[in-house]
């Protein structure tokens, strides 16, 4: 499946595409690249000529430390159809990096095909507005859950969050989903050490909550697993209307 189809359905969840902007999307011309787990996807201090959509696999916003190049902190985590790096299109530059978690395929979309869009397209401009908004929102409900939740909690929040925006474009179901992020990498996510994701993987297992092998995740009771982590999906912006 080609990465458009998944933007169109991250699309189509929301609002009601007519044809002239399905057919627009559909003829996006893109460069379909692939990645192996942690290489650069797109690099910081750039001034961006295309953005870029996930196709496959996870990528991640990776922050480096000023003064501590060993230490990062990753800010988001990107899933098919999210268009990755959308507001390096008006900005000068990206004050972070975009990293491949696992394994990681993209499709790069030069800027002046989004040009094209905005200056004839004004709905699908809305979209493009509705997709940035819905990932600020996403940034803004990782600060509540790491200044709310704690250990356990936090784990389950990101772990409800990940799946229905999977679900929401077809790439995941049955509350099943891949989640290729090593300890290290969960721990530079919520902020803890990686002995304390350790506790609360076991922890989440130990209630019955999930089923966690490898990459594999299996939500065992999503009820119990959402109450855990007060998950509210309304920041998703999940309700189909017309924009």
């Amino acid at each position: 499946m080609a990465i458009t189809e998944y933007f169109i359905r991250f699309l189509q969840r929301r609002d009601t595409l007519a044809e002239q902007d399905l057919a627009r999307l559909r003829r996006l011309r893109t460069e379909q690249v692939a990645f192996a787990p942690g290489e650069v996807i797109v690099p910081a201090d750039r001034v961006a000529r295309r953005s870029c959509m996930m196709l496959r696999g996870m990528s991640a916003r990776s922050h480096q430390l000023v003064g501590r190049p060993e230490e990062r902190v990753i800010t988001a985590l990107n899933v098919p159809g999210d268009f990755v790096d959308l507001h390096g299109f008006v900005l000068a530059g990206l004050e972070h990096s975009v990293i491949a978690v696992g394994h990681a395929e993209v499709e790069f979309i030069d800027h002046d095909e989004l040009i094209e869009i905005t200056e004839n397209f004004p709905h699908l401009t809305r979209l493009l507005w509705m997709a940035t908004l819905i990932d600020a929102a996403v940034h803004r409900q990782w600060l509540v859950a790491a200044a709310s939740l704690r250990s356990s909690a936090h784990l389950a929040h990101l772990l409800c969050e990940i799946y229905t925006r999977l679900n929401a474009v077809g790439a995941a179901s049955n509350n099943q989903f891949a989640l290729p992020l090593l300890q290290r990498e969960l721990a530079d996510i919520l902020g803890y050490s990686p002995i304390h994701v350790n506790r609360a993987v076991r922890d989440l297992r130990d209630r019955g909550l999930i089923r966690w092998s490898g990459a594999d995740v299996t939500i065992l009771d999503w009820k119990g697993l959402a109450t855990l982590a007060r998950f509210d999906p309304t920041y998703l912006d999940l309700e189909r209307q017309s924009r």
